[in-house]
């Protein structure tokens, strides 16, 4: 995973983009299964949400991890000062590991 290696050689704000883009096409393939997609990001997180996690197929921990990912990545594009610590970089790539499994084994269960 590319946000492994980034994180690695201490590029800790590229890192965790990679990794919420890990996440978010994570959902999107999730979400290919029922034959949706979106142009915004947000309403794919949305339909995740709706479809997927109050329906308790997943647990809403990934919901979380979503949400996290979503407003770091937009912080750190958009926001002059913000500053991806190391350890949000780890737990970005952590939750992506996570909720990729997770992803993973649900298509694979379809």
């Amino acid at each position: 995973m590319a946000a492994s290696s980034l994180l690695t050689d201490g590029l800790y704000a590229h890192s965790a983009n990679r990794s919420y883009y890990a996440i978010f096409h994570a959902i999107r393939a999730i979400l290919a299964l029922d034959g949706v997609d979106f142009k915004k990001h947000s309403a794919v997180i949305s339909y995740f949400q709706q479809h997927y996690i109050k329906t308790e197929i997943f647990e809403r921990k990934y919901s979380d991890y979503a949400k996290e990912a979503f407003s770091i990545r937009t912080d750190s594009d958009y926001e002059d000062f913000y500053v991806v610590s190391k350890e949000d970089a780890e737990e970005q790539l952590k939750h992506a590991r996570r909720l990729l499994s997770a992803a993973e084994k649900h298509i694979d269960e379809q």
